[in-house]
């Protein structure tokens, strides 16, 4: 199997990752809103758990929009895909240890973590998209960390926001790979 055809399966079947950028956000935005309403502590252990579950919870997403909600058994992409999403509940982790010290941080962190991750699914997916956000959710993530640490409290809100902003031009790229497929 060619690249671009493995790559073409991936944006098909996930939805050009649409699924997991919505669930991502909606992650995010809890999390946020435990920070502000309850603690930084528990909204730490909202977004390190919450992030495990972001595969399972996008899988069901996909199936109730009906269609494949997974890649076929031997797919040259499966082992890409883990190992991406197995590096950010470590990089989490790293980012809760500067939360201990310092909670403003660690949105900020956060930010940077999962935009790292991201910029694998450049060439998972085969998006330039994943670009745009993974360069975004590492800005807004850097610039609360060094230049504005007082904008890092709520810098998770502005993280949710753009996960969610970028969740249908995904969905958009899915589609138009799966029709473009359904011709040939």
């Amino acid at each position: 199997m060619h690249i671009a055809q493995a790559q073409a399966d991936v944006r098909r079947i996930y939805r050009g990752g649409s699924s997991g950028a919505l669930v991502s956000a909606l992650l995010w935005f809890a999390a946020a809103a435990v920070y502000q309403l309850v603690s930084p502590g528990l909204a730490m252990l909202v977004l390190f758990v919450g992030g495990t579950l972001i595969f399972p919870l996008s899988t069901l997403v996909l199936k109730a929009m009906g269609g494949p909600s997974a890649l076929p058994r031997g797919h040259p992409a499966i082992g890409l895909a883990m190992q991406s999403a197995f590096a950010v509940p470590l990089g989490i982790l790293v980012a809760v240890a500067l939360g201990s010290y310092e909670p403003t941080l660690f949105f900020p962190a956060s930010l940077i973590i999962v935009g790292a991750h991201f910029l694998v699914f450049i060439s998972l997916y085969g998006m330039r998209i994943y670009a745009v956000l993974a360069g975004a959710l590492i800005a807004v993530g850097t610039v609360a960390l060094f230049w504005l640490p007082q904008f890092g409290a709520i810098s998770g809100w502005v993280g949710a926001s753009l996960l969610l902003l970028f969740a249908l031009p995904l969905y958009r790229q899915g589609r138009r790979t799966a029709a473009l497929a359904a011709h040939y």
